[in-house]
């Protein structure tokens, strides 16, 4: 499997930790026009890093565009010369279309857009995929590319606005309550390292008995909730504060923000 991404920042970055840990990947390029921010990765022989865009997708067969949503355009375009029929193109880039592509390059081209999370780099991504009419045929190809960094899931390209506030903003929302239950620990006494395990571990553990269990999470709330007891005390002073709520709000707020850019 021959992959370049093209664009290798914050997310390109992350995607390609996942990649590396596949045995399918034979070669990897990443391209960025700061070189240095990426040099760590030259240290496995199957990357190359380059400032050259067309190298890259003319030594790949899978390219990922991971750029700004401003910048693909002109780069989509630049490159176009040196697309070839066979090669898959996946944009993980927010608000662009896959018409807009099927624009540039046609619709008789494999055309993929996902929405992976910064997890990728831990094998740990939610990654929602959308594809042209061309692309089905790819589809399991880009579930193979995104299982191996997580998880996937094949969604009507108009849910792929909301999939990526869910999974890709949705990891800043759950980093803020794990940092707010950290500064609770802390203060009922323990040290800052302590307490960042204690909500680490049990976002986790939470989530792990969900995903085991099948189980609706009002479900595992019973379980630990008793009469009188601290447990219901502290969720109903949170919901009267408006924590569900609030969240939910946020939610909507992001969506809001990224149809905006959408439009733009």
């Amino acid at each position: 499997m021959k992959v370049a991404i093209i664009g290798a920042g914050s997310l390109g970055q992350s995607i390609a930790k996942g990649l590396l840990s596949s045995e399918a990947l034979t070669t990897l390029f990443l391209t960025k026009r700061n070189l240095d921010s990426i040099k760590g990765f030259d240290t496995d022989e199957r990357v190359t890093l380059t400032s050259d865009n067309t190298l890259a997708v003319e030594n790949s067969d899978i390219l990922i565009f991971a750029i700004q949503p401003r910048h693909f355009e002109g780069i989509l375009n630049a490159v176009k010369p040196y697309l070839k029929p066979s090669q898959v193109l996946i944009s993980v880039i927010t608000g662009f279309a896959i018409s807009r592509i099927e624009d540039i390059v046609g619709k008789a081209s494999y055309v993929i857009r996902s929405m992976p999370n910064t997890a990728a780099s831990v094998g740990q991504s939610m990654t929602c995929i959308s594809t042209n009419e061309k692309g089905k045929e790819k589809v399991e190809l880009a579930k193979t590319i995104f299982n191996s960094m997580g998880r996937s899931m094949v969604i009507p390209e108009e849910q792929l606005q909301a999939a990526t506030v869910i999974c890709a903003s949705g990891i800043a929302f759950w980093m803020r309550l794990i940092r707010a239950t950290t500064q609770g620990a802390v203060q009922l006494g323990f040290e800052a390292h302590e307490a960042h395990e204690l909500a680490m571990q049990t976002c986790f553990g939470a989530a792990t008995l969900l995903k085991e269990s099948g189980k609706h999470p009002e479900e595992e709330i019973d379980r630990v909730t008793t009469p009188s007891g601290c447990t219901i005390e502290g969720l109903n002073e949170m919901e009267h504060q408006g924590l569900s709520s609030s969240l939910i709000r946020g939610i909507n707020a992001s969506f809001e923000k990224i149809n905006q850019i959408k439009k733009n």
